[in-house]
């Protein structure tokens, strides 16, 4: 053991090591286990002295990584209290806002717990989370705390919208623009049509709900997908033809797209202006969304200053609340589909005139800002949104529907995706690994899952009886949780053992230590 050694964390891992080793020299199947789920600090830490005779590493993690989660679990409190004094809600054990902040604080455990574990996304345990809450009769929602659930999913929409903006690269574009078209539009579009049709049949949906759920559940999850390509990237595999980075920036595209047709089809839906106003709206929404977003995107150049010691701070908030009022007022006026262009038009602008002035992209300080503050979002989003979810109520005819349509809809996109790559200078074999890479869904499916439930609940109507649409919306919201089940853990797996085999591995990336800490990282990604 080295007692120079700057870093408790480190200096205690070293210990465990030299004295836990088996006569062969091999360490033990529970002191592999710990330092999958731990793992040390990458710089050194002013860790009290105390911690490591208590808290051993790697039996337990570092303080720097307990002190994180423990400032993340007050975080949660200390909005609880701040709720409840603004709601006055009577104080008490069984409180509506007191189960609910439980169930994002056990969301958020369990999701980390669930990451170490399995190395799956953390996502899929907060969505067990809450679905296991609801149906223990662990928390119940009303109606002053649905709203209150509504307005959060669009605060994260907004979160998901602003970094998937602020990922994309614009030399990426220019360069690889026809591959990333291809690539996050084509395989978009095949299982969009794809859903509806067979949701139209299988699942008796009109046709217009039918593309209402096509539209979201084809969107892919930067969530699972981005630290899985991190992982080979670190690695190697696909580094010498940039395959890495082209998903990203195709992923992002894939992404905005499902958002802006999902809000443009749900407005139409539920509007109660003429179809053929409605009609028009719909590309005009989006050529406003995109040139309001760009405008905005340029402002946050110029103001606030570069040189400016606050800039940072002012940056973010310029552009995470210029994304609340765009989704808001969007959504207020009924051009819905314009808000989400406008969130990610704004994030891409921004990044391209920052990076001129030495701002990596997506590796940013404001882009660090908003990592954190999804942190915050991410067990709230899914645990909400899977706490909505009551298995004595589901019709077990739309989950076995929901299933087949699911599994026979990304068959297709595989074998879509595999087609239409043509003249991207891919082989067979990297066709095929995107294809699957393109199975996972999460984010925006946890985002957009309960919106239809959210308008007909509220007294909204798209033209049939009450009791039609909440039909309807309810299995919109099941295929919905079912895709983020299925998929999350079905894509992960899949990009981590076919990539070795199917991509081809050349040299080490070079991107940092730091960057893939943060892409490894459950709360990094979108």
């Amino acid at each position: 053991m080295e007692p120079n050694s700057h870093s408790t964390g480190v200096r205690v891992y070293m210990f465990v090591d030299e004295h836990v080793e088996n006569k062969n020299g091999s360490l033990p199947w529970w002191h592999k286990f710990c330092l999958r789920c731990h793992q040390a600090d990458p710089t050194p830490s002013r860790e009290p002295t105390w911690w490591g005779k208590v808290f051993p590493f790697p039996l337990f993690p570092t303080f720097r990584q307990s002190a994180q989660q423990l400032c993340i679990i007050v975080f949660f409190f200390l909005t609880w209290g701040i709720l409840y004094a603004e709601l006055g809600e009577p104080l008490s054990l069984n409180g509506e806002l007191l189960s609910m902040t439980i169930l994002v604080i056990s969301a958020y455990l369990i999701g980390w717990i669930w990451l170490k574990v399995t190395t799956l996304p953390a996502l899929i345990g907060m969505l067990l989370t809450g679905i296991l809450f609801q149906n223990l009769h662990l928390v119940h929602m009303t109606e002053t705390y649905r709203k209150l659930n509504q307005d959060l999913r669009k605060v994260a929409l907004v979160i998901i919208l602003m970094r998937a903006g602020l990922g994309l690269d614009a030399g990426v574009l220019k360069k690889h623009y026809v591959a990333v078209l291809q690539l996050g539009l084509l395989p978009w579009l095949v299982e969009c049509i794809a859903i509806s049709i067979t949701s139209h049949y299988l699942l008796n949906l009109p046709w217009i709900w039918g593309f209402l759920l096509g539209s979201m559940i084809a969107s892919v999850s930067p969530a699972v997908v981005v630290p899985c390509l991190f992982r080979l990237k670190d690695e190697g595999y696909g580094v010498a033809k940039g395959i890495p980075t082209l998903l990203l920036a195709a992923a992002a595209i894939d992404d905005s797209v499902s958002v802006a047709v999902f809000a443009i089809i749900l407005n139409a839906m539920f509007s109660t202006g003429s179809v053929t106003f409605n009609i028009i709206k719909g590309p005009l929404s989006i050529i406003a969304g995109v040139v309001l977003g760009s405008l905005w995107g340029a402002f946050t150049s110029l103001i606030p200053e570069k040189g400016d010691i606050y800039a940072v701070p002012l940056r973010f908030l310029m552009l995470f609340l210029g994304g609340l009022f765009s989704l808001f007022i969007s959504n207020l006026i009924g051009w819905s589909g314009a808000g989400p262009l406008a969130i990610v038009s704004s994030g891409f602008v921004a990044a391209f005139y920052w990076e001129k002035e030495g701002w990596a992209v997506n590796k940013n300080p404001v882009s660090n800002l908003f990592r954190i503050l999804w942190i915050f979002f991410e067990p709230i989003l899914f645990a909400f949104t899977g706490a909505q979810i009551t298995l004595s109520a589901l019709d077990p005819q739309v989950i076995t529907m929901g299933a087949i349509c699911l599994a026979s809809c990304l068959v297709l996109r595989v074998i879509a995706t595999f087609l239409v790559s043509f003249g991207c200078g891919l082989n067979s074999k990297e066709k095929l690994f995107i294809g699957l890479t393109w199975l996972a869904k999460a984010t925006v499916q946890a985002a957009l899952g309960p919106a239809a439930l959210d308008l007909v609940i509220n007294g909204q109507s798209a033209g049939g009886s009450k009791e039609d649409e909440e039909a309807y919306a309810k299995a919109i919201l099941a295929v919905s949780v079912l895709s983020v089940v299925i998929s999350a853990p079905l894509g992960a797996i899949l990009i981590a053992l076919t990539g070795p085999r199917l991509l081809s591995r050349g040299a080490s990336s070079t991107c940092g230590a730091d960057e893939i800490q943060n892409a490894t990282d459950t709360n990094t990604v979108l």
